[in-house]
């Protein structure tokens, strides 16, 4: 009570005449008198009384006081939020496969082809939604394609609502989950947009899975400069421009990627090839080798690598006669670093001075430093802290590797 009717003199005292300040102020003294004292709850009662008649004639009245309090309390919530966001932790979502098999993106399967497939239900359906994995089933009313698609409807970091249109009916998907980086025209099917849908037929049924979620550390190094292996968000903002336009990719200037550090400033980077991997979409057979650091091989035990290189298959290159391998998919599985771009089978990479290489774990799918290069070292935001979101064994109900 004391505190409040401080806080409130303090917010009018260049309105107030003197002595209202000054009543109000005694009547302050009196109860930290009063407090400091020890006194029996009969004279605490009786002094809160006087203080209370005080604040009433000296203090000028609120309108919508109990509005104003709310209000009062959301934005010095939203502030500590944000600054806790800006300077300590930052959520941060993994929108691709780049850096599977440590972390995980959005990837999603159409249903509509699998007819048997049954939607679970009840408290399946809760546990699977705690793992990350979220439904989306609609079925057409009317005849007719789909002529709309609008994207989520979102509040703050939540989405509430999407909508689209399919033979002149609005449908309505509440909640919908992440996408990643595909809407849901694309999650959903190429034929999507484009097939005429009969009454009672499946125009959506789709199966979800959300990418990893996690804090990002901002404060760490503030004081302590980034180290090889750790993975890192930085700012694609620091690469430079020429080389994110190019025919073959599109690095947009706007956003935060994330990857692991392989390379610091000053060093020679090189992979030395141990096996070949085929059958991977796009480019066919990729070599595959170990990391050089200035011309040394970079060692399993390497600090922040031991988990990588303790995946499936990354051993493959040290048994005998394994000279090559069919790609395989599966979520555990890693292949060694793709020998691709700068890094490829007899180049070698030298990084500049207060620069930063980096590479994606998943080296048959990421666009990383082995096409554009090096970035400023300054570029990089945080390290990886913890994932929070879905809740699986994988990590341990949140735990990071």
């Amino acid at each position: 009570m004391r505190r409040h009717v401080e806080k409130i003199l303090n917010h009018q005292r260049d309105i107030l005449s003197p002595q209202a300040v000054l009543a109000v102020e005694e009547a302050i003294e009196e109860t930290r008198q009063v407090l400091s004292n020890g006194a029996h709850r009969d004279t605490l009662e009786k002094q809160i009384e006087r203080l209370d008649e005080a604040a009433s004639k000296g203090l000028k009245p609120y309108p919508n006081a109990a509005w104003r309090e709310n209000i009062e309390v959301v934005l010095v919530a939203l502030a500590v939020a944000m600054g806790i966001r800006t300077f300590f932790l930052q959520p941060f979502k993994i929108p691709t496969g780049s850096m599977q098999p440590t972390l995980f993106g959005v990837t999603s399967v159409n249903l509509i082809g699998d007819p048997g497939f049954k939607i679970p239900t009840g408290w399946t359906r809760i546990r699977e939604w705690f793992a990350g994995t979220s439904y989306i089933h609609k079925v057409a009313a009317a005849d007719g394609a789909v002529s709309e698609v609008h994207p989520p409807f979102r509040i703050l970091i939540f989405n509430i609502l999407q909508t689209f249109v399919q033979g002149g009916r609005t449908y309505t998907i509440w909640f919908p989950p992440d996408y990643g980086e595909q809407p849901l025209e694309k999650r959903a099917a190429p034929e999507f947009t484009s097939t005429r849908f009969r009454a009672g037929q499946d125009i959506l049924k789709l199966k979800v899975t959300a990418g990893d979620h996690l804090f990002v550390d901002r404060i760490t190094f503030n004081f302590c400069p980034p180290q090889r292996g750790e993975i890192v968000v930085f700012e694609t903002k620091g690469i430079p421009e020429e080389r994110r336009e190019t025919s073959y990719w599109h690095v947009p200037g706007d956003q935060f990627y994330i990857k692991r550090l392989v390379g610091l400033g000053g060093e020679t980077l090189s992979i030395h090839q141990d096996y070949q991997v085929t059958d991977v979409p796009n480019m066919g057979t990729v070599p595959i080798g170990h990391l050089m650091i200035n011309g040394e091989p970079l060692s399993s035990q390497a600090p922040h690598f031991q988990n990588l290189y303790s995946f499936f298959g990354a051993s493959s290159a040290t048994k005998p006669g394994q000279n090559q391998q069919v790609l395989q998919y599966h979520e555990n599985h890693y292949y060694g670093h793709g020998m691709i771009g700068n890094l490829a089978p007899g180049k070698e990479y030298k990084v500049d001075t207060d620069a930063a290489f980096v590479m994606g774990d998943n080296t048959m799918n990421s666009l990383d430093s082995r096409y554009w290069g090096d970035f400023p070292a300054k570029s990089i935001i945080g390290r990886s802290f913890f994932v929070y979101w879905p809740i699986t064994e994988r990590f341990g109900c949140g735990y990071y590797r």
